[in-house]
């Protein structure tokens, strides 16, 4: 077993130095898949395990994230941090206690973003920033460096204005953050921006809202951490569709060509070459 201490460590050190990926597995099965093909840390989506209960994002309770966390965790060696939404509350005491229980949970690293929620908008800036000096604190009262993400939402759901923006991510970073988040940013000069606006890791979602980049073109502007978001559960929930919809329209069964037998997933899984088994 790896502890969560080594867990935490290793985390940080990703953060370190050069950009690294961190994919969004939905369940314990897609966790396995992405530590079997060799990523070094994974992230929860949001949209992705509420899409998996069969509800849209922000329909789900901290306690059913915090259980799925705990599973993934269990079901993996390397770090995982979460999708703690708003920190599940709007007061500071929320956002601590969320934190708190994260790391109960077995994360050792997780967001904290200033989406008020559904028709709220955004927290105004002084209490958004109390909020994640608030996470920020009960982060550095664990016996392990919990790796703590503010999210700065106007791209996403509040006010898509980059001067904002930035200086939201600015006052979570004296706040007490250890990484920045704007997701939904427009483009790459957008990322340029943000990058030499502030002093800590930036991770951004995919890339640019004007489309994906490849990595390394994001890392030579300074990124240093990359997230999926919902992509991966979206491509699996769109194999599925297509193959129903083959079936339901053609009945024919194309969509097999790209399937995966039990022995190689499982090797994946296991980290095993097929040989293996």
């Amino acid at each position: 077993m790896t502890s969560q201490t080594d867990k935490a460590e290793t985390f940080r050190a990703l953060h370190s130095d050069g950009c690294f990926l961190i994919p969004n597995p939905w369940d314990v099965g897609s966790a396995r898949i992405l530590q079997g093909l060799g990523f070094k840390a994974l992230a929860t989506t949001s949209a992705g395990f509420a899409n998996a209960q069969g509800v849209n994002d922000y329909n789900v309770t901290r306690d059913m994230v915090l259980t799925h966390a705990r599973a993934l965790c269990n079901a993996t060696t390397i770090p995982v941090s979460a999708d703690l939404e708003n920190g599940f509350g709007d007061s500071p005491e929320h956002c601590a206690e969320t934190i708190r229980l994260a790391a109960d949970a077995g994360l050792v690293g997780g967001s904290i973003e200033d989406f008020a929620g559904q028709d709220r908008g955004q927290y105004d800036i002084d209490r958004a920033r109390e909020r994640i000096a608030a996470a920020a604190e009960a982060a550095r009262a664990l016996p392990f460096f919990f790796m703590l993400t503010a999210r700065a939402e106007n791209f996403f759901t509040g006010t898509p204005d980059l001067a904002d923006t930035i200086a939201r991510l600015q006052a979570y970073q004296e706040a007490g953050a250890d990484v920045l988040f704007a997701p939904g940013l427009r483009t790459l000069d957008d990322i340029r921006s943000v990058v030499a606006s502030i002093d800590l890791p930036l991770n951004v979602l995919i890339g640019p809202k004007s489309g994906p980049v490849p990595v390394a073109e994001l890392a030579t502007l300074g990124v240093r951490r990359i997230s999926l978001g919902s992509a991966l559960a979206n491509a699996a929930n769109g194999a599925l569709i297509r193959a129903a919809q083959e079936l339901l329209q053609t009945g024919t069964f194309g969509f097999t060509k790209d399937g995966i037998g039990g022995a190689q997933l499982m090797a994946i899984m296991n980290d095993e070459t097929p040989g293996d088994r």
